[in-house]
Protein backbone atom coordinates (compact mmCIF):
# COMPACT_ATOMS: atom_id res chain seq x y z
CA UNK A 1 0.00 0.00 0.00
CA UNK A 2 1.26 3.15 -0.84
CA UNK A 3 1.59 5.89 1.44
CA UNK A 4 -0.37 9.27 0.80
CA UNK A 5 -1.10 11.90 3.34
CA UNK A 6 -2.61 14.70 0.78
CA UNK A 7 -5.49 14.69 -1.86
CA UNK A 8 -8.10 16.85 -3.13
CA UNK A 9 -11.49 15.79 -4.08
CA UNK A 10 -14.97 16.87 -5.24
CA UNK A 11 -17.98 15.81 -2.96
CA UNK A 12 -21.56 16.75 -3.97
CA UNK A 13 -24.42 15.36 -2.17
CA UNK A 14 -27.39 14.19 -3.76
CA UNK A 15 -30.26 16.77 -5.42
CA UNK A 16 -33.81 16.24 -3.80
CA UNK A 17 -36.41 14.80 -6.09
CA UNK A 18 -39.07 16.83 -7.58
CA UNK A 19 -42.84 17.12 -6.61
CA UNK A 20 -45.29 15.13 -8.83
CA UNK A 21 -48.28 16.33 -10.25
CA UNK A 22 -51.44 14.06 -10.16
CA UNK A 23 -54.95 13.49 -9.79
CA UNK A 24 -56.86 10.53 -8.12
CA UNK A 25 -58.62 8.39 -10.77
CA UNK A 26 -60.19 5.94 -9.35
CA UNK A 27 -64.13 4.61 -10.09
CA UNK A 28 -67.07 5.34 -8.01
CA UNK A 29 -64.91 8.57 -6.84
CA UNK A 30 -66.69 11.71 -8.14
CA UNK A 31 -63.99 14.41 -6.79
CA UNK A 32 -60.82 12.82 -6.54
CA UNK A 33 -58.67 15.69 -5.94
CA UNK A 34 -54.73 16.13 -6.57
CA UNK A 35 -52.78 13.13 -4.76
CA UNK A 36 -49.07 13.70 -6.23
CA UNK A 37 -46.48 13.06 -3.74
CA UNK A 38 -43.39 14.92 -2.71
CA UNK A 39 -39.49 14.54 -3.99
CA UNK A 40 -37.23 12.34 -1.73
CA UNK A 41 -34.34 14.04 -0.19
CA UNK A 42 -30.80 13.39 -1.52
CA UNK A 43 -28.67 11.60 -0.41
CA UNK A 44 -25.68 13.05 2.43
CA UNK A 45 -22.31 12.47 1.94
CA UNK A 46 -20.14 11.86 5.65
CA UNK A 47 -16.90 11.79 6.61
CA UNK A 48 -15.61 9.16 9.36
CA UNK A 49 -12.46 8.79 11.33
CA UNK A 50 -11.17 5.11 10.97
CA UNK A 51 -8.31 3.85 12.82
CA UNK A 52 -7.80 0.95 10.30
CA UNK A 53 -6.67 3.59 7.38
CA UNK A 54 -3.73 4.97 7.59
CA UNK A 55 -3.19 6.25 4.06
CA UNK A 56 -5.34 8.59 2.05
CA UNK A 57 -4.49 6.49 -0.82
CA UNK A 58 -8.05 5.72 -1.57
CA UNK A 59 -8.80 9.39 -2.70
CA UNK A 60 -5.27 9.35 -4.84
CA UNK A 61 -7.30 7.72 -8.22
CA UNK A 62 -10.68 8.48 -7.04
CA UNK A 63 -11.70 12.50 -6.46
CA UNK A 64 -14.96 12.84 -7.49
CA UNK A 65 -17.59 11.31 -4.85
CA UNK A 66 -21.78 12.04 -5.77
CA UNK A 67 -24.48 10.88 -3.45
CA UNK A 68 -27.57 9.48 -4.58
CA UNK A 69 -30.56 11.92 -5.97
CA UNK A 70 -33.91 11.54 -4.29
CA UNK A 71 -36.64 9.90 -6.34
CA UNK A 72 -39.31 12.27 -7.96
CA UNK A 73 -42.74 11.91 -5.92
CA UNK A 74 -45.22 9.74 -7.21
CA UNK A 75 -49.23 9.34 -7.22
CA UNK A 76 -50.80 8.66 -4.57
CA UNK A 77 -49.39 10.85 -2.17
CA UNK A 78 -46.42 8.88 -2.45
CA UNK A 79 -43.07 9.99 -1.38
CA UNK A 80 -40.19 9.55 -3.68
CA UNK A 81 -37.59 7.24 -2.45
CA UNK A 82 -34.50 9.46 -0.68
CA UNK A 83 -31.30 8.88 -1.79
CA UNK A 84 -28.42 6.59 -0.26
CA UNK A 85 -26.09 8.57 1.87
CA UNK A 86 -22.44 7.95 0.83
CA UNK A 87 -20.19 7.62 3.85
CA UNK A 88 -16.19 8.39 3.04
CA UNK A 89 -14.00 6.95 5.88
CA UNK A 90 -10.70 8.50 6.32
CA UNK A 91 -7.98 7.82 8.89
CA UNK A 92 -7.87 9.04 12.13
CA UNK A 93 -5.89 12.82 12.08
CA UNK A 94 -7.38 13.67 8.86
CA UNK A 95 -8.06 17.50 8.54
CA UNK A 96 -10.51 18.76 6.09
CA UNK A 97 -10.33 21.92 4.66
CA UNK A 98 -12.57 23.62 1.69
CA UNK A 99 -9.96 24.67 -1.10
CA UNK A 100 -11.91 27.15 -2.32
CA UNK A 101 -11.86 29.44 0.87
CA UNK A 102 -8.90 27.85 2.93
CA UNK A 103 -11.03 27.27 5.73
CA UNK A 104 -10.95 24.40 7.88
CA UNK A 105 -13.96 22.51 8.04
CA UNK A 106 -13.14 19.72 10.86
CA UNK A 107 -10.08 17.82 12.43
CA UNK A 108 -11.41 14.11 12.41
CA UNK A 109 -9.10 13.22 15.41
CA UNK A 110 -10.81 10.63 16.96
CA UNK A 111 -11.72 7.27 15.63
CA UNK A 112 -15.53 6.63 14.74
CA UNK A 113 -16.07 10.83 14.66
CA UNK A 114 -18.06 11.49 12.00
CA UNK A 115 -19.06 14.92 10.12
CA UNK A 116 -21.67 15.52 7.40
CA UNK A 117 -19.58 17.08 5.10
CA UNK A 118 -22.18 17.82 2.33
CA UNK A 119 -26.23 18.21 2.96
CA UNK A 120 -28.44 16.26 0.08
CA UNK A 121 -31.15 18.75 -1.47
CA UNK A 122 -34.79 18.85 -0.09
CA UNK A 123 -37.43 17.01 -2.09
CA UNK A 124 -40.06 18.98 -4.35
CA UNK A 125 -43.45 19.83 -3.10
CA UNK A 126 -46.24 17.28 -4.68
CA UNK A 127 -49.54 19.06 -5.88
CA UNK A 128 -51.45 17.65 -3.14
CA UNK A 129 -49.61 20.12 -0.96
CA UNK A 130 -51.18 23.05 -2.47
CA UNK A 131 -54.98 22.31 -2.47
CA UNK A 132 -56.76 24.51 -0.28
CA UNK A 133 -60.20 25.55 0.04
CA UNK A 134 -60.20 28.12 -2.78
CA UNK A 135 -57.90 25.66 -5.34
CA UNK A 136 -59.39 22.43 -5.24
CA UNK A 137 -57.62 21.82 -8.76
CA UNK A 138 -54.02 22.55 -8.17
CA UNK A 139 -51.84 21.81 -10.70
CA UNK A 140 -48.28 23.33 -8.86
CA UNK A 141 -45.43 21.62 -7.78
CA UNK A 142 -41.94 22.66 -6.70
CA UNK A 143 -38.51 21.00 -7.82
CA UNK A 144 -36.02 19.32 -5.18
CA UNK A 145 -33.50 21.81 -3.96
CA UNK A 146 -29.73 21.24 -5.33
CA UNK A 147 -27.41 19.02 -2.74
CA UNK A 148 -24.19 20.36 -1.35
CA UNK A 149 -20.77 20.62 -3.33
CA UNK A 150 -17.15 21.23 -2.05
CA UNK A 151 -14.12 21.17 -3.11
CA UNK A 152 -12.05 19.52 -0.66
CA UNK A 153 -8.14 19.61 0.49
CA UNK A 154 -7.53 16.27 2.74
CA UNK A 155 -4.12 16.62 4.90
CA UNK A 156 -3.35 13.61 7.15
CA UNK A 157 -1.47 14.25 10.14
CA UNK A 158 0.16 10.79 11.80
CA UNK A 159 -1.10 10.23 15.59
CA UNK A 160 1.73 9.28 17.58
CA UNK A 161 2.71 9.90 21.52
CA UNK A 162 6.61 10.59 20.65
CA UNK A 163 7.78 11.31 17.43
CA UNK A 164 11.85 11.28 16.95
CA UNK A 165 13.26 14.15 14.66
CA UNK A 166 16.98 14.54 13.64
CA UNK A 167 19.30 14.25 10.67
CA UNK A 168 19.74 11.92 8.17
CA UNK A 169 21.07 8.61 9.48
CA UNK A 170 21.20 9.93 13.71
CA UNK A 171 19.44 6.69 14.47
CA UNK A 172 15.76 7.07 14.29
CA UNK A 173 14.99 4.29 12.50
CA UNK A 174 16.96 2.22 14.50
CA UNK A 175 15.46 3.30 17.72
CA UNK A 176 11.69 2.67 16.51
CA UNK A 177 13.04 -0.99 15.42
CA UNK A 178 14.82 -1.75 18.83
CA UNK A 179 11.89 -0.47 20.81
CA UNK A 180 9.06 -2.02 18.94
CA UNK A 181 7.97 -4.42 16.11
CA UNK A 182 8.42 -2.15 13.56
CA UNK A 183 11.18 -2.71 11.00
CA UNK A 184 11.91 0.22 9.28
CA UNK A 185 14.01 0.43 6.49
CA UNK A 186 17.68 0.80 7.96
CA UNK A 187 21.05 1.80 5.41
CA UNK A 188 24.01 3.35 5.97
CA UNK A 189 23.09 6.62 3.64
CA UNK A 190 20.74 9.34 4.34
CA UNK A 191 17.43 9.69 3.40
CA UNK A 192 16.54 5.82 4.10
CA UNK A 193 13.18 6.78 5.81
CA UNK A 194 11.07 7.71 3.05
CA UNK A 195 7.52 7.97 4.87
CA UNK A 196 6.66 8.39 8.47
CA UNK A 197 6.95 4.72 10.48
CA UNK A 198 4.58 3.97 13.70
CA UNK A 199 5.77 1.20 16.38
CA UNK A 200 3.97 0.23 19.22
CA UNK A 201 6.35 0.32 22.22
CA UNK A 202 4.81 -2.48 25.19
CA UNK A 203 6.11 -1.21 28.32
CA UNK A 204 4.83 -3.26 31.10
CA UNK A 205 1.49 -5.09 30.76
CA UNK A 206 -1.91 -3.05 29.73
CA UNK A 207 1.18 0.29 29.25
CA UNK A 208 2.30 1.08 25.89
CA UNK A 209 2.48 4.30 23.32
CA UNK A 210 2.75 4.86 19.81
CA UNK A 211 5.99 5.94 18.60
CA UNK A 212 7.03 7.81 15.20
CA UNK A 213 9.69 7.67 12.87
CA UNK A 214 9.57 10.99 10.62
CA UNK A 215 11.97 11.18 8.00
CA UNK A 216 15.20 12.67 8.60
CA UNK A 217 15.56 16.71 8.15
CA UNK A 218 18.58 18.99 6.72
CA UNK A 219 19.00 22.81 6.29
CA UNK A 220 16.30 24.35 4.51
CA UNK A 221 13.81 21.49 5.14
CA UNK A 222 11.28 24.07 6.24
CA UNK A 223 11.51 25.59 3.14
CA UNK A 224 11.17 22.57 1.17
CA UNK A 225 14.32 20.85 1.04
CA UNK A 226 15.05 17.60 1.64
CA UNK A 227 11.72 15.74 2.39
CA UNK A 228 11.60 17.82 5.44
CA UNK A 229 8.44 20.06 4.04
CA UNK A 230 6.29 17.28 3.56
CA UNK A 231 6.99 15.46 7.20
CA UNK A 232 7.39 18.40 9.83
CA UNK A 233 3.56 18.30 9.67
CA UNK A 234 3.70 15.12 11.51
CA UNK A 235 5.34 16.36 14.02
CA UNK A 236 2.43 18.63 15.19
CA UNK A 237 0.15 15.75 16.81
CA UNK A 238 3.10 14.12 19.08
CA UNK A 239 3.29 14.83 22.27
CA UNK A 240 7.22 14.25 23.19
CA UNK A 241 9.87 15.06 20.89
CA UNK A 242 13.15 13.30 21.08
CA UNK A 243 15.68 14.94 19.27
CA UNK A 244 18.15 12.71 18.22
CA UNK A 245 21.51 13.32 17.91
CA UNK A 246 24.65 11.32 16.72
CA UNK A 247 26.97 11.70 19.33
CA UNK A 248 29.81 10.69 16.78
CA UNK A 249 31.51 12.39 14.29
CA UNK A 250 32.63 9.91 11.45
CA UNK A 251 30.47 11.71 8.76
CA UNK A 252 32.90 14.82 9.82
CA UNK A 253 29.72 16.70 11.17
CA UNK A 254 29.64 18.77 14.04
CA UNK A 255 26.80 17.47 16.09
CA UNK A 256 26.07 20.71 18.14
CA UNK A 257 25.82 22.83 14.79
CA UNK A 258 23.71 19.83 13.28
CA UNK A 259 21.24 20.18 16.48
CA UNK A 260 21.17 23.87 16.24
CA UNK A 261 20.25 23.18 12.66
CA UNK A 262 16.77 21.08 13.78
CA UNK A 263 16.05 23.40 16.48
CA UNK A 264 16.29 26.33 13.77
CA UNK A 265 14.12 24.64 10.82
CA UNK A 266 11.58 23.59 13.65
CA UNK A 267 11.55 27.37 14.43
CA UNK A 268 10.80 28.42 11.10
CA UNK A 269 8.45 25.99 10.03
CA UNK A 270 5.98 26.10 13.28
CA UNK A 271 7.93 28.37 16.36
CA UNK A 272 5.03 26.70 18.76
CA UNK A 273 6.32 23.14 18.50
CA UNK A 274 9.51 24.68 20.38
CA UNK A 275 7.00 24.56 22.90
CA UNK A 276 6.57 20.89 22.81
CA UNK A 277 8.51 18.91 25.30
CA UNK A 278 11.29 17.71 23.92
CA UNK A 279 14.09 16.02 25.13
CA UNK A 280 17.59 15.22 23.86
CA UNK A 281 19.11 11.88 23.08
CA UNK A 282 22.25 11.41 22.01
CA UNK A 283 22.82 7.89 20.05
CA UNK A 284 25.96 5.40 18.77
CA UNK A 285 27.28 6.20 22.50
CA UNK A 286 28.88 3.04 22.76
CA UNK A 287 31.07 4.37 19.95
CA UNK A 288 32.81 7.24 22.39
CA UNK A 289 35.07 6.91 25.49
CA UNK A 290 32.91 8.44 28.39
CA UNK A 291 35.04 11.90 28.05
CA UNK A 292 34.53 12.20 24.41
CA UNK A 293 30.80 11.70 24.91
CA UNK A 294 31.23 13.82 27.97
CA UNK A 295 32.46 16.49 25.56
CA UNK A 296 29.83 16.54 22.89
CA UNK A 297 26.87 16.50 25.31
CA UNK A 298 28.63 19.67 26.80
CA UNK A 299 28.92 21.28 23.36
CA UNK A 300 25.47 20.55 22.25
CA UNK A 301 23.26 21.71 25.48
CA UNK A 302 25.29 25.01 25.82
CA UNK A 303 24.64 25.34 21.70
CA UNK A 304 20.89 24.79 22.51
CA UNK A 305 21.11 26.01 25.74
CA UNK A 306 19.17 22.77 26.48
CA UNK A 307 17.74 22.78 30.05
CA UNK A 308 15.11 19.19 29.87
CA UNK A 309 16.31 15.92 29.86
CA UNK A 310 19.14 14.61 27.96
CA UNK A 311 19.61 10.58 27.70
CA UNK A 312 22.65 8.80 26.53
CA UNK A 313 22.03 5.18 24.23
CA UNK A 314 22.88 3.35 21.89
CA UNK A 315 20.07 1.99 19.61
CA UNK A 316 22.34 -0.47 17.97
CA UNK A 317 23.41 -2.25 21.26
CA UNK A 318 19.70 -1.47 23.42
CA UNK A 319 22.15 0.32 26.12
CA UNK A 320 20.04 3.04 27.29
CA UNK A 321 16.66 2.25 26.10
CA UNK A 322 14.72 0.53 28.67
CA UNK A 323 15.00 3.45 31.23
CA UNK A 324 14.16 5.77 28.08
CA UNK A 325 10.43 3.65 27.48
CA UNK A 326 9.86 3.84 31.47
CA UNK A 327 10.50 7.63 31.21
CA UNK A 328 8.47 8.08 28.48
CA UNK A 329 6.08 6.00 29.46
CA UNK A 330 5.09 7.69 32.40
CA UNK A 331 5.84 11.01 31.14
CA UNK A 332 2.54 10.33 29.28
CA UNK A 333 0.96 8.96 31.86
CA UNK A 334 1.70 11.95 34.04
CA UNK A 335 0.58 14.57 31.25
CA UNK A 336 -2.56 12.55 30.98
CA UNK A 337 -3.52 12.58 34.21
CA UNK A 338 -2.79 16.85 34.60
CA UNK A 339 -4.94 16.91 31.59
CA UNK A 340 -7.67 15.19 33.59
CA UNK A 341 -7.22 16.72 36.91
CA UNK A 342 -5.39 20.50 36.19
CA UNK A 343 -8.01 22.37 34.04
CA UNK A 344 -5.71 25.54 33.62
CA UNK A 345 -3.01 22.74 32.58
CA UNK A 346 -5.39 21.48 29.84
CA UNK A 347 -6.55 24.43 28.98
CA UNK A 348 -2.79 25.64 28.22
CA UNK A 349 -2.34 22.13 26.33
CA UNK A 350 -5.25 22.85 24.04
CA UNK A 351 -4.14 26.53 22.88
CA UNK A 352 -0.90 24.74 22.47
CA UNK A 353 -2.29 22.54 20.14
CA UNK A 354 -4.38 25.14 18.03
CA UNK A 355 -1.17 27.64 17.70
CA UNK A 356 0.53 24.42 16.30
CA UNK A 357 -1.83 23.75 14.03
CA UNK A 358 -2.81 26.98 12.49
CA UNK A 359 1.12 27.95 12.30
CA UNK A 360 1.52 24.86 10.29
CA UNK A 361 -1.22 25.32 7.73
CA UNK A 362 -0.43 28.78 7.39
CA UNK A 363 3.21 27.12 6.74
CA UNK A 364 2.36 24.97 4.46
CA UNK A 365 -0.37 27.26 2.79
CA UNK A 366 2.38 29.87 2.31
CA UNK A 367 4.90 27.27 0.67
CA UNK A 368 2.65 25.78 -1.50
CA UNK A 369 1.48 29.47 -2.88
CA UNK A 370 5.15 30.54 -3.33
CA UNK A 371 6.02 26.85 -5.11
CA UNK A 372 2.77 28.12 -7.53
CA UNK A 373 4.17 31.25 -8.24
CA UNK A 374 7.17 29.70 -9.68
CA UNK A 375 6.01 27.10 -11.27
CA UNK A 376 3.15 26.94 -13.75
CA UNK A 377 3.29 23.32 -14.27
CA UNK A 378 2.22 21.20 -10.95
CA UNK A 379 4.94 18.87 -9.75
CA UNK A 380 4.88 15.19 -10.60
CA UNK A 381 3.58 13.20 -7.69
CA UNK A 382 5.80 11.20 -5.51
CA UNK A 383 4.40 7.28 -6.00
CA UNK A 384 7.45 5.21 -5.24
CA UNK A 385 7.13 5.04 -1.30
CA UNK A 386 5.35 2.45 0.62
CA UNK A 387 2.49 2.45 2.75
CA UNK A 388 3.23 3.65 6.39
CA UNK A 389 2.28 0.07 8.75
CA UNK A 390 1.45 0.07 12.89
CA UNK A 391 3.17 -2.73 13.91
CA UNK A 392 2.95 -4.16 17.89
CA UNK A 393 5.44 -5.66 19.66
CA UNK A 394 5.20 -9.34 20.90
Amino acid sequence: MKFFDEASIYVAAGDGGNGCSSFRREKYVEYGGPDGGDGGAGGDIILEASDSLNTLVDFRYQRRFLAEHGKKGGSRNCTGASGEDLILKVPVGTTIIDDDTEEVVVDLVDPGQTHLIAKGGHGGLGNARFKSSVNRAPRKTTPGSTGESFNLRMQLKVLADVGLLGMPNAGKSTLVGAVSAAKPKIADYPFTTLIPQLGVVKVDRMRSFVISDIPGLIEGASEGAGLGLRFLKHLSRTRVLLHMVDATELDGGDPARQAEAIIQELENFAPSLLERERWLVFNKCDLLFEEELAAVKKAVTERLDFKGRVYTISALEGSGLKQLNYDLMEALELRQTRMLEDESYAEKQRALEISIENQVRDRIKRLAEARKARKSVEEPDEEDVDGVQVFYQA
